[in-house]
């Protein structure tokens, strides 16, 4: 019996082809219309959400979401046999959960879709058990990175450096002493150097992404992953409901508020809502803050490759030398994507073509991202979040995350009083 044929492709390359694939058929003129998961009363499910209009938008999305599922499982030579059927059940489980973050009461609390994906997730795979062959099926690491390569369009140059050199000071001052001390601290601890690195990241850099680009980078654990997206998504419900209300306690000025806050909160989505609570000045500072860190990803998965390669050169006997072109296959290429991405919105195409697409290119980068989000929750057993083994990750990541907060505040006092 033959072995099936390996893909000529890596899942990163894959992923880059149809991130940029999905925004050049948005250039072309392919702008699909974002459906709308606002409502306050069951008649607003009626009259707003469960319209023909508005399902048509849906099923556009699906579709469009549906056959890049298929064609990133054909370039990986992946059996289409069982996405065929996950994939759908994946999908309207996340809509399920778009539709409880729609509602305008949830909306109060400043909670994301992801988050209301995960926990349905979670619950699903805790409360039953999934056949093997239906979480082999979920491409967690596809959909996230996609979602990654869109967000790369909304990270513009221009804006940034626009509103000013303080928030990129910011953001690289912040990222360089709270991933140092998070690496310290996780050594101290004798956490193991894979967890270390995935953890300083999030904590330091943008939280998720980060996480994501830096296991990309030293071909990380997945269990592991998981568990640092998980204690991401935790920690940033708290940090964003509480701390614009500290913030106003403390007497702080908006500006620096803004800067606290995007430079704290891991989660752009949580760092536009925390935002959004203090005023419209607060809100454009957190959310440049926030950008300067994203425009930082690329350097820091770079970075962190090289760094990987000549470590593992160093401890085993064995060990790939340091060239660079163990470098550059150890380099996350999906981090491409969203640089590209990224410098063609900023320098490439027109204001007007990036204000035409730019709505429907961000509802599919929540949707994916979303969708990455259901399938984490469906393949993680909660129960291993809490093990004995993981309680020395949990408290570095909590005692970094408190370091993060201080220094963060102490250097927006600095740079925006």
């Amino acid at each position: 019996m033959s072995s099936p044929k390996r893909s000529v492709f890596t899942e990163d390359w894959v992923v880059v082809i149809l991130g940029l694939g999905t925004i050049f058929l948005a250039l072309s003129g392919l702008v699909l219309p974002k459906p709308s998961f606002s409502w306050q009363t069951f008649d607003d499910l009626s009259q707003r959400v469960f319209t023909g209009a508005n399902l048509a938008r849906l099923a556009g999305q699906f579709l469009l979401v549906y056959a890049i599922a298929i064609v990133g499982a054909l370039l990986l030579r992946k059996s289409l046999k069982a996405l065929l059927l996950v994939f759908p059940l994946v999908f309207l489980i996340t809509v399920g959960a778009l539709l409880l973050a729609g509602n305008e009461t949830v909306k109060e609390f400043n909670l994301e879709a992801v988050i209301f994906s995960l926990v349905i997730g979670l619950a699903i795979s805790n409360f039953f058990k999934l056949p093997d062959w239906f979480k082999a099926a979920l491409s967690t690491e596809l959909y996230v990175k996609i979602g990654l390569v869109l967000l790369g369009t909304t990270v513009i140059f221009g804006d940034i450096l626009k509103a000013g050199s303080l928030g990129l000071m910011q953001a690289l001052i912040v990222v360089l002493s709270v991933w140092y001390f998070s690496f310290w601290l996780c050594k101290k601890l004798k956490i193991d150097q894979e967890m270390s690195m995935m953890l300083s990241s999030a904590v330091s850099i943008c939280g998720v992404s980060a996480a994501i680009a830096t296991s990309g980078a030293i071909k990380g654990d997945p269990k592991k992953l998981s568990y640092v997206i998980s204690l991401v998504l935790i920690t940033a419900i708290p940090m964003m409901i509480f701390m614009p209300y500290i913030a106003s306690w403390l007497g702080l000025s908006q500006e620096v508020t803004g800067a606290w806050l995007g430079g704290s909160i891991d989660t752009t989505g949580a760092v536009v809502a925390s935002g959004s609570l203090v005023g419209e000045k607060a809100l454009e500072i957190s959310t440049i803050v926030k950008f300067s860190q994203n425009v930082l990803l690329g350097i820091a998965a770079f970075a962190i490759s090289i760094y990987w390669t000549y470590s593992n050169s160093k401890s085993a006997a064995h060990a790939e030398k340091p060239t660079l072109k163990v470098i550059w296959e150890r380099f996350p290429k999906f981090v491409l994507g969203f640089v590209l991405a990224s410098l063609l919105f900023s320098f490439v195409v027109s204001p007007a073509a990036v204000d035409s697409v730019k709505g429907s290119l961000k509802s599919m980068q929540g949707l994916w991202f979303a969708l990455a989000f259901t399938s984490i929750g469906l393949e993680t057993n909660f129960k291993d979040l809490f093990v004995q083994t993981n309680r020395k990750p949990l408290y570095a990541f909590l005692l970094a995350q408190f370091f993060n907060i201080l220094i963060t505040l102490a250097i927006a006092l600095l740079l925006f009083r």
